[in-house]
């Protein structure tokens, strides 16, 4: 018996390295588009359940730059932003939501979420108890209310998802619009 590792050998590993690799995809794929079939049935209190009690939901405001200053087109940590929130003010958000008494969404709005170009940004195969992957995606967000109120919103999601209890989590998550310029009237319901 050889100690070295034939040709097949190799191509076994790598394959079952692949499959680990295409089945956490799916896991994370499926747990973010369930997250937003969630939010389109308007299902806020299960909503939460998708986010650490240790969250960071942050979206900052983009700016307009020149060219050689594209890397910083977006406010950081120490400027303001269009919300930024931890869990206990999610969940406050939400329960304001529900008494019905919420000018903003009183119509509720009808909203639809489209999640697309998931990806891991660095290639792993599992994610462990505790472990912390830095996941991106892109979104389109649909929203009407009333007749004539309606918003198209498109960016990008950073997100940090941590595997708690056997199941996924999101402990932080950034929110780029692709505007400058907000152009609906309100974010006062879970959009992102």
């Amino acid at each position: 018996m050889s100690d070295t590792m034939t040709q097949n050998d190799i191509e076994r590993v790598s394959s079952v390295k692949n499959l680990d690799y295409l089945y956490l995809m799916r896991e994370i794929e499926d747990f973010l588009y369930l997250e937003a079939d969630v939010l389109d049935a308007r299902d806020w209190e299960r909503w939460l359940t998708f986010f650490d009690d240790n969250l960071r939901y942050w979206m900052p405001i983009r700016k307009n730059l020149a060219f050689a200053n594209r890397e910083r087109d977006a406010t950081d940590d120490r400027e303001i932003s269009w919300f930024d929130n931890d869990k206990d003010l999610l969940e406050r958000r939400v329960r304001q939501l529900l008494t019905g008494i919420h000018w903003a969404e009183e119509p509720v709005s009808r909203v639809s979420h489209v999640v697309t170009n998931i990806r891991l940004d660095s290639p792993v195969q599992e994610i462990r108890e505790g472990d912390v992957v830095d996941v991106r995606s892109h979104f389109i967000v649909y929203r009407n209310r009333l007749e004539t109120e309606t918003d198209i919103l498109f960016g990008r999601r950073e997100d940090k998802i941590k595997r708690v209890s056997g199941e996924l989590k999101i402990t932080s998550r950034r929110v780029l619009l692709d505007q400058h310029t907000l152009t609906a009237k309100n974010l006062a319901f879970p959009l992102f």
